[in-house]
Protein backbone atom coordinates (compact mmCIF):
# COMPACT_ATOMS: atom_id res chain seq x y z
CA UNK A 1 0.00 0.00 0.00
CA UNK A 2 1.45 3.86 -0.78
CA UNK A 3 0.32 7.17 0.35
CA UNK A 4 -0.90 9.68 -2.51
CA UNK A 5 -1.05 13.12 -1.26
CA UNK A 6 -3.68 15.68 -2.65
CA UNK A 7 -4.54 19.07 -2.09
CA UNK A 8 -8.38 20.45 -2.80
CA UNK A 9 -8.33 23.85 -4.11
CA UNK A 10 -11.12 26.12 -5.21
CA UNK A 11 -10.15 28.56 -8.79
CA UNK A 12 -11.76 31.29 -9.93
CA UNK A 13 -13.13 32.12 -6.12
CA UNK A 14 -15.15 35.69 -5.54
CA UNK A 15 -15.01 37.09 -2.22
CA UNK A 16 -15.27 33.67 -0.29
CA UNK A 17 -12.53 30.68 -0.36
CA UNK A 18 -15.84 28.42 -0.88
CA UNK A 19 -16.44 30.14 -4.58
CA UNK A 20 -15.13 29.04 -7.51
CA UNK A 21 -15.07 25.89 -9.41
CA UNK A 22 -13.30 22.95 -6.62
CA UNK A 23 -10.15 21.46 -8.08
CA UNK A 24 -8.07 18.32 -6.75
CA UNK A 25 -4.34 17.87 -7.54
CA UNK A 26 -2.43 14.95 -6.70
CA UNK A 27 1.45 15.57 -5.99
CA UNK A 28 3.25 12.52 -7.62
CA UNK A 29 0.79 10.56 -10.56
CA UNK A 30 4.27 8.84 -11.59
CA UNK A 31 3.20 5.48 -10.18
CA UNK A 32 -0.66 5.30 -11.01
CA UNK A 33 -1.79 3.90 -14.02
CA UNK A 34 -4.35 5.44 -16.42
CA UNK A 35 -7.25 3.18 -14.65
CA UNK A 36 -6.73 4.53 -11.94
CA UNK A 37 -6.04 7.97 -12.45
CA UNK A 38 -9.79 7.76 -13.70
CA UNK A 39 -10.54 6.13 -10.83
CA UNK A 40 -9.97 8.79 -8.37
CA UNK A 41 -10.99 11.25 -10.50
CA UNK A 42 -14.21 9.53 -10.26
CA UNK A 43 -14.05 8.57 -6.43
CA UNK A 44 -13.69 12.81 -6.15
CA UNK A 45 -16.22 13.59 -8.48
CA UNK A 46 -15.55 17.48 -9.29
CA UNK A 47 -15.56 19.16 -12.62
CA UNK A 48 -11.68 17.69 -12.70
CA UNK A 49 -8.73 16.10 -10.89
CA UNK A 50 -5.71 16.47 -12.08
CA UNK A 51 -1.98 14.49 -11.66
CA UNK A 52 1.15 15.79 -11.32
CA UNK A 53 4.20 14.22 -13.74
CA UNK A 54 7.55 15.01 -14.09
CA UNK A 55 8.62 16.57 -17.71
CA UNK A 56 11.66 17.08 -19.58
CA UNK A 57 10.23 20.41 -21.18
CA UNK A 58 8.22 22.52 -18.41
CA UNK A 59 8.07 23.19 -15.18
CA UNK A 60 5.50 19.77 -14.60
CA UNK A 61 3.59 17.25 -16.81
CA UNK A 62 -0.05 17.63 -16.00
CA UNK A 63 -2.84 14.94 -16.85
CA UNK A 64 -6.45 15.85 -16.56
CA UNK A 65 -9.20 13.90 -16.06
CA UNK A 66 -13.08 14.62 -15.64
CA UNK A 67 -15.10 11.92 -13.53
CA UNK A 68 -15.26 9.89 -17.08
CA UNK A 69 -12.87 10.70 -19.55
CA UNK A 70 -9.16 12.48 -19.76
CA UNK A 71 -8.78 16.01 -21.10
CA UNK A 72 -6.39 17.49 -23.65
CA UNK A 73 -6.53 20.90 -21.59
CA UNK A 74 -8.91 22.62 -18.69
CA UNK A 75 -8.70 25.87 -17.96
CA UNK A 76 -9.37 25.85 -14.09
CA UNK A 77 -7.11 22.98 -13.54
CA UNK A 78 -4.21 24.82 -15.03
CA UNK A 79 -4.55 27.90 -12.93
CA UNK A 80 -5.22 25.36 -9.67
CA UNK A 81 -2.55 23.01 -10.58
CA UNK A 82 0.06 25.77 -11.01
CA UNK A 83 -0.73 26.95 -7.48
CA UNK A 84 0.56 23.81 -6.20
CA UNK A 85 3.46 23.43 -8.06
CA UNK A 86 4.76 26.63 -7.33
CA UNK A 87 4.25 25.52 -4.01
CA UNK A 88 5.75 22.48 -4.29
CA UNK A 89 9.02 23.62 -6.11
CA UNK A 90 9.58 26.49 -3.46
CA UNK A 91 8.39 29.81 -5.39
CA UNK A 92 8.80 31.29 -9.05
CA UNK A 93 5.41 32.76 -10.24
CA UNK A 94 6.29 31.68 -13.48
CA UNK A 95 6.00 28.11 -14.97
CA UNK A 96 4.89 26.06 -18.00
CA UNK A 97 3.27 23.17 -17.75
CA UNK A 98 3.26 20.27 -20.30
CA UNK A 99 -0.24 18.64 -21.10
CA UNK A 100 -1.52 16.98 -24.36
CA UNK A 101 -2.71 20.06 -25.82
CA UNK A 102 1.09 21.41 -25.90
CA UNK A 103 2.95 23.79 -23.06
CA UNK A 104 0.80 26.09 -21.39
CA UNK A 105 2.80 29.13 -19.60
CA UNK A 106 1.13 29.96 -16.63
CA UNK A 107 1.97 33.35 -14.39
CA UNK A 108 1.40 34.56 -10.94
CA UNK A 109 0.55 37.90 -9.13
CA UNK A 110 0.10 36.98 -5.49
CA UNK A 111 -2.89 34.06 -5.70
CA UNK A 112 -4.33 35.75 -9.20
CA UNK A 113 -3.07 33.37 -11.83
CA UNK A 114 -2.98 33.64 -15.52
CA UNK A 115 -2.78 31.14 -18.21
CA UNK A 116 -2.03 32.19 -21.71
CA UNK A 117 -4.57 29.60 -24.40
CA UNK A 118 -3.30 28.89 -27.73
CA UNK A 119 -3.97 30.49 -31.12
CA UNK A 120 -7.63 29.50 -31.80
CA UNK A 121 -8.58 27.04 -34.32
CA UNK A 122 -12.63 27.72 -35.76
CA UNK A 123 -15.09 26.07 -37.75
CA UNK A 124 -18.46 27.29 -38.09
CA UNK A 125 -21.89 25.41 -36.38
CA UNK A 126 -23.89 23.11 -38.43
CA UNK A 127 -26.79 23.51 -36.13
CA UNK A 128 -29.13 26.65 -37.78
CA UNK A 129 -30.61 29.80 -35.07
CA UNK A 130 -33.94 27.57 -34.56
CA UNK A 131 -32.33 24.42 -33.80
CA UNK A 132 -29.49 25.95 -31.46
CA UNK A 133 -32.90 27.83 -29.37
CA UNK A 134 -34.53 24.71 -28.95
CA UNK A 135 -31.17 23.25 -27.78
CA UNK A 136 -30.63 25.96 -25.04
CA UNK A 137 -34.64 25.71 -24.49
CA UNK A 138 -34.67 29.80 -25.62
CA UNK A 139 -36.53 31.65 -27.97
CA UNK A 140 -34.56 31.11 -31.27
CA UNK A 141 -34.65 35.13 -31.77
CA UNK A 142 -31.94 35.21 -28.39
CA UNK A 143 -29.27 33.49 -30.10
CA UNK A 144 -27.29 36.16 -31.77
CA UNK A 145 -24.96 35.97 -34.85
CA UNK A 146 -21.88 33.71 -35.71
CA UNK A 147 -22.28 30.31 -33.44
CA UNK A 148 -19.01 29.03 -34.05
CA UNK A 149 -16.92 25.56 -32.23
CA UNK A 150 -13.75 27.11 -31.31
CA UNK A 151 -10.52 25.17 -29.97
CA UNK A 152 -7.61 27.26 -27.74
CA UNK A 153 -7.16 24.08 -26.11
CA UNK A 154 -10.31 21.95 -25.81
CA UNK A 155 -13.16 22.33 -29.02
CA UNK A 156 -16.26 23.80 -27.75
CA UNK A 157 -19.30 25.60 -29.21
CA UNK A 158 -19.26 28.81 -28.47
CA UNK A 159 -22.47 31.14 -28.65
CA UNK A 160 -23.55 34.49 -28.30
CA UNK A 161 -26.99 35.38 -26.75
CA UNK A 162 -28.93 38.57 -27.07
CA UNK A 163 -28.91 39.68 -23.32
CA UNK A 164 -28.10 37.69 -19.83
CA UNK A 165 -31.22 36.78 -18.97
CA UNK A 166 -31.48 34.66 -21.97
CA UNK A 167 -28.44 33.41 -20.74
CA UNK A 168 -29.80 32.62 -17.39
CA UNK A 169 -33.46 31.45 -18.71
CA UNK A 170 -31.29 28.66 -20.64
CA UNK A 171 -32.53 24.93 -20.19
CA UNK A 172 -31.37 22.88 -22.34
CA UNK A 173 -32.11 19.45 -23.74
CA UNK A 174 -30.27 16.69 -23.44
CA UNK A 175 -31.26 15.14 -26.79
CA UNK A 176 -30.37 18.39 -28.27
CA UNK A 177 -27.09 18.62 -26.76
CA UNK A 178 -26.23 15.52 -27.95
CA UNK A 179 -27.25 16.25 -31.20
CA UNK A 180 -25.99 19.98 -31.66
CA UNK A 181 -23.83 20.75 -29.05
CA UNK A 182 -20.97 17.78 -29.63
CA UNK A 183 -17.63 17.16 -31.32
CA UNK A 184 -16.14 13.86 -32.68
CA UNK A 185 -14.67 13.31 -29.25
CA UNK A 186 -17.03 14.56 -26.73
CA UNK A 187 -20.81 14.57 -25.96
CA UNK A 188 -22.58 18.39 -24.53
CA UNK A 189 -19.81 21.39 -24.84
CA UNK A 190 -21.62 24.67 -25.04
CA UNK A 191 -20.90 28.05 -23.89
CA UNK A 192 -23.50 30.27 -24.01
CA UNK A 193 -22.50 34.20 -23.06
CA UNK A 194 -23.89 37.84 -23.47
CA UNK A 195 -22.81 41.50 -22.58
CA UNK A 196 -24.06 42.93 -19.43
CA UNK A 197 -25.30 46.37 -20.07
CA UNK A 198 -23.38 47.69 -16.85
CA UNK A 199 -20.64 50.28 -16.97
CA UNK A 200 -17.69 47.92 -17.37
CA UNK A 201 -15.53 47.38 -13.50
CA UNK A 202 -11.83 47.95 -13.16
CA UNK A 203 -11.22 44.33 -15.37
CA UNK A 204 -13.16 45.47 -18.51
CA UNK A 205 -17.08 44.75 -20.04
CA UNK A 206 -18.83 42.53 -18.12
CA UNK A 207 -20.26 39.15 -19.67
CA UNK A 208 -22.74 36.85 -18.00
CA UNK A 209 -22.23 33.29 -19.40
CA UNK A 210 -23.03 29.29 -18.44
CA UNK A 211 -20.95 26.13 -19.57
CA UNK A 212 -23.23 22.96 -20.45
CA UNK A 213 -21.88 19.45 -20.96
CA UNK A 214 -23.40 16.05 -20.53
CA UNK A 215 -22.75 13.59 -18.23
CA UNK A 216 -24.05 10.06 -17.53
CA UNK A 217 -27.05 11.24 -20.28
CA UNK A 218 -27.83 14.35 -17.88
CA UNK A 219 -27.47 17.73 -18.32
CA UNK A 220 -24.70 19.23 -15.96
CA UNK A 221 -23.61 23.19 -15.46
CA UNK A 222 -19.83 24.16 -14.92
CA UNK A 223 -19.76 26.28 -12.71
CA UNK A 224 -16.01 27.92 -13.94
CA UNK A 225 -14.81 27.18 -17.45
CA UNK A 226 -11.17 28.56 -18.23
CA UNK A 227 -11.05 26.82 -21.31
CA UNK A 228 -14.26 28.23 -22.65
CA UNK A 229 -13.37 31.33 -21.00
CA UNK A 230 -10.48 31.25 -23.68
CA UNK A 231 -12.69 29.83 -26.52
CA UNK A 232 -14.53 33.19 -26.31
CA UNK A 233 -11.24 35.29 -26.48
CA UNK A 234 -10.78 33.00 -29.87
CA UNK A 235 -14.22 33.35 -30.79
CA UNK A 236 -13.51 37.66 -30.31
CA UNK A 237 -10.27 37.30 -32.15
CA UNK A 238 -11.82 35.19 -35.59
CA UNK A 239 -14.76 36.98 -35.83
CA UNK A 240 -12.97 40.55 -36.31
CA UNK A 241 -13.81 42.18 -32.68
CA UNK A 242 -11.82 45.05 -32.39
CA UNK A 243 -8.52 44.54 -30.29
CA UNK A 244 -7.32 44.95 -27.07
CA UNK A 245 -10.35 43.97 -25.17
CA UNK A 246 -10.43 42.79 -21.51
CA UNK A 247 -13.99 41.15 -20.01
CA UNK A 248 -15.04 40.59 -16.47
CA UNK A 249 -16.59 37.24 -16.86
CA UNK A 250 -19.18 36.31 -14.12
CA UNK A 251 -20.05 32.33 -13.89
CA UNK A 252 -22.01 29.98 -11.92
CA UNK A 253 -24.56 32.04 -10.50
CA UNK A 254 -27.09 29.28 -10.66
CA UNK A 255 -25.05 26.65 -9.39
CA UNK A 256 -24.41 27.95 -6.12
CA UNK A 257 -20.43 28.55 -6.81
CA UNK A 258 -19.64 31.70 -8.09
CA UNK A 259 -17.00 32.18 -10.03
CA UNK A 260 -15.05 35.73 -11.96
CA UNK A 261 -12.85 35.07 -14.75
CA UNK A 262 -11.01 37.55 -16.34
CA UNK A 263 -10.46 37.29 -20.19
CA UNK A 264 -7.75 39.47 -21.94
CA UNK A 265 -6.86 39.28 -26.06
CA UNK A 266 -4.23 41.53 -26.57
CA UNK A 267 -3.05 43.65 -30.02
CA UNK A 268 -1.47 40.51 -31.19
CA UNK A 269 -4.45 38.37 -30.71
CA UNK A 270 -2.83 36.57 -27.86
CA UNK A 271 -5.59 35.16 -25.32
CA UNK A 272 -5.03 35.33 -21.77
CA UNK A 273 -7.25 33.65 -18.68
CA UNK A 274 -6.51 35.16 -15.11
CA UNK A 275 -8.77 33.60 -11.60
CA UNK A 276 -8.06 33.44 -8.68
CA UNK A 277 -6.57 30.50 -6.47
CA UNK A 278 -7.43 29.11 -2.96
CA UNK A 279 -5.83 26.21 -1.18
CA UNK A 280 -8.88 24.73 1.39
CA UNK A 281 -6.88 21.72 2.31
CA UNK A 282 -4.65 18.58 1.88
CA UNK A 283 -4.85 14.68 2.41
CA UNK A 284 -3.75 11.28 1.28
CA UNK A 285 -5.42 8.15 -0.30
CA UNK A 286 -3.73 5.06 0.06
CA UNK A 287 -3.69 2.57 -2.59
Amino acid sequence: MRGYPFRILNVFTEGSSLSGNALAVFEDGSSLSDAQMQALALQFNLSETTFLLPSSSASARVRIFAPTFEMPFAGHPTLGTAHVVRALLGGGDRLTLEMPAGVIPVSARGDAWTLRANAPQARPAEATQAELGQMLGIDPGQVRERPMWICTGSEQLVVRLQDPEAVLGCRPDPALLARHGSNEKRIGLVYVWAHEDLPPDEHGERVVARFFFLKHGSVVEDPGTGSACANLGGWLVVTGHELPISLSVAQGALTGRRCKLFLTVDSDRQIFVTGNVTELGRGEITL
